[in-house]
């Protein structure tokens, strides 16, 4: 297998679950609502991909993540000012939310929380808005205590080991757009 094929193999998944996005939603949610959330699944899951790897979420990934939000947001403003005065008090009560929540975790629990966890929540807020960013870091969070007692209990692990969050996040995500 060439080094190149070799690299390729982990992102195969990405059309995957955009082609999945679009068999679930096609004509039950605007097009822009789509776009955001196929956005959603390409960068959260180059971030997952990262946090497996490296145990860090680069900085630069939220960055385009967040020009990609507003960018997409922009033409909305002019094109459809109605609804997306709503839609941008969603999605910033999104960002604080989801941001807000892993900031005070990562604050009391002495950086038990990786900062790149609470940027990555709080930028999939904007994507996600208030209603989905909630159950998506549930989703997340409980996924990643189960993990890691499975992984304790198989003594894969041990008590003070971390585990990278962002794929389990990456999956709360996933299911709160699918299902939610």
């Amino acid at each position: 297998m060439t080094n190149k094929l070799r690299l390729a193999i982990p992102y195969s998944g990405i059309p995957l679950l955009g082609l999945a996005l679009l068999f679930f939603h096609m004509g039950l949610k605007e097009s822009f609502y789509l776009l955001q959330q196929e956005l959603l699944i390409i960068f959260g899951y180059i971030i997952a991909l990262s946090d497996l790897k490296t145990k860090t979420i680069p900085n630069i990934i939220l960055l385009i993540m967040l020009a990609g939000w507003i960018i997409i947001f922009i033409p909305q403003l002019l094109l459809n000012t109605n609804n997306i005065i709503l839609y941008l008090k969603d999605s910033l009560f999104g960002f604080v939310s989801g941001g807000g929540i892993f900031l005070l975790v990562y604050l009391f629990s002495r950086r038990g929380l990786g900062g790149g966890d609470v940027k990555f929540m709080a930028v999939s807020g904007l994507y996600l808005g208030f209603s989905l960013v909630i159950p998506a870091m549930l989703y997340g969070t409980i996924l990643a205590g189960l993990s890691g007692l499975l992984l304790i209990m198989l003594k894969k692990i041990k008590l003070k080991d971390s585990l990278p969050l962002a794929p389990f996040l990456y999956i709360g995500i996933l299911l709160a757009i699918f299902f939610l």
